[in-house]
């Protein structure tokens, strides 16, 4: 019998792509193959006692009680022991899955594109007949309370069929075998406390072991992320695809179509895929080889706005001469390197020059806000006899720094002075300066400076019809 073990939980990733086809119509059976495979491939306490070269028969035997009965017709209740008993919602939401009902059941309206207003008049599981499409969410409430495995024979029988097809059993001389090796699929494990370590600050991720799971029946910790990405098929789609590339050995190149905003066209990129991070609102793949404006190894690519990903051979000519040199020196880009990045420097485009920034809060407003946070590793509190120092240290220019020197002499010595290193040209740390104001001034360096006062001048005009009334 084979070693493999499926510990995968029903997400609706895995259901989807167990349904062959629409989801809406076959939930049911994606949900009783994930039983089915739990039960051949699962873990100890799960997997049943079979034969390598069972029948299902033999499956029928173990998976039931014995006064299971063995005609054609779907099984009434007869014993509360029976798994022909338990509700697809108990199969769904136990202990061994650990899954969130709820977040379970937006996930899943969200993915069907159903509407998510609530269900009226749901009959007891007496009387609710099998839903074979899902329409509604009334339709998936009366799905949860049917009994999962309240089906005919000859059902039992087109499941254990196709799984054979599927390359999760092997069918010989009228028996089934386990395989050697599972088939490729998108893999949904229950979270660890060790599967958290990819949360970035790590109280964030003793808070989330600690309360993730419900306590006494009630979830009480919730974590909740601006997200502005609407295309979330095709985000699905692409990390699937990211991961199928992921795992191979070694890792191949791949051609991006990616439709760049900045550039306001489709642009073809060769690059190495590195890794994903969540930030500011999207997901994005970030990626070493070529930048839409060809003016940087590495980029950060929008998952919704990439067209499409084609892996391609190392061999290809159009690999740019930088991303085969790391290849052949054994040398490929990895998650380290831009996480190091992004500890010298505040901002997410980690590729961009870094710069030395110094900024004014107002003291009353850092005193409620800015005081006792972190901002970045190199965000750091100084004097305002400091920050004269480093005009001077950093301004060549000699009219300019006289000019600086004079400005942060009007100012208040009692307020907030900071530097920081920042990716000049990131639009998270403009975005993040602009919610600061007007508490905050940008006092270098003196281009971002006079940027910030040109967008300010602007945006005036907007508002200076009601100013003057």
């Amino acid at each position: 019998m084979s070693e493999q073990i499926f510990s995968d939980i029903p997400q609706v990733e895995l259901l989807q792509w167990l349904a062959r086809g629409s989801l809406k119509q076959n939930l049911s059976r994606s949900i009783r193959l994930w039983v089915w495979l739990r039960s051949l491939y699962g873990e100890d306490q799960e997997r049943l006692s079979l034969k390598n070269g069972f029948t299902l028969a033999d499956w029928r035997d173990a998976f039931f009680t014995a006064t299971h009965p063995k005609g054609e017709a779907i099984p009434k209740p007869h014993d509360p022991l029976c798994n022909c008993a338990k509700t697809t919602a108990v199969w769904l939401f136990n202990e061994n899955t650990g899954i969130s009902e709820s977040e379970w059941k937006r996930s899943l309206i969200s993915h069907l594109g159903i509407s998510p207003s609530p269900p009226e008049n749901i009959p007891p599981i007496s009387s609710t007949k099998n839903i074979n499409i899902i329409q509604s969410v009334g339709d998936l409430e009366k799905l949860l309370q049917q009994r999962l495995f309240a089906i005919t024979r000859r059902s039992l029988q087109a499941d254990l069929t196709l799984l054979a097809e599927l390359s999760w059993l092997e069918y010989n001389g009228e028996k089934y075998y386990h395989v050697q090796k599972l088939p490729s699929r998108p893999i949904t494990h229950k979270i660890n406390s060790t599967d958290l370590d990819f949360l970035n600050q790590e109280d964030l991720a003793d808070i989330a072991r600690n309360l993730s799971q419900n306590i006494a029946g009630v979830q009480r910790f919730f974590l909740k992320l601006d997200y502005v990405v609407t295309a979330t098929d095709e985000v699905d789609n692409w990390q699937y695809e990211l991961k199928q590339l992921w795992q191979q050995t070694p890792v191949p190149p791949i051609k991006l179509i990616y439709d760049s905003a900045r550039l306001g066209q489709d642009v073809e990129c060769f690059v190495y895929p590195v890794c994903v991070y969540y930030v500011q609102r999207a997901v994005y793949l970030c990626a070493f080889g070529q930048s839409p404006d060809r003016q940087t190894e590495w980029y950060n690519f929008r998952l919704d706005r990439i067209q499409d990903i084609t892996a391609i051979d190392w061999t290809n000519p159009q690999i740019p001469s930088i991303l085969q040199q790391r290849y052949h020196q054994r040398d490929l880009p990895n998650p380290e390197e831009i996480e190091l990045q992004m500890s010298k420097s505040w901002g997410f485009d980690f590729y961009l020059p870094s710069r030395i920034m110094l900024l004014r809060f107002e003291r009353d407003y850092h005193d409620r806000y800015i005081q006792d946070t972190f901002r970045h590793d190199t965000f750091e509190l100084i004097s305002h006899a400091k920050a004269k120092s480093l005009i001077r240290q950093h301004i060549s220019e000699k009219e300019q720094q006289k000019t600086l020197t004079k400005l942060l002499e009007s100012r208040s010595p009692d307020d907030a002075y900071y530097k920081v290193n920042y990716r000049h040209g990131d639009n998270n740390v403009i975005m993040r300066l602009r919610a600061w104001r007007p508490k905050l001034e940008v006092i270098m360096p003196q281009d971002l400076r006079q940027s910030i006062a040109a967008d300010i001048t602007k945006e005036m005009h907007f508002y200076q019809d009601l100013i003057n009334l």
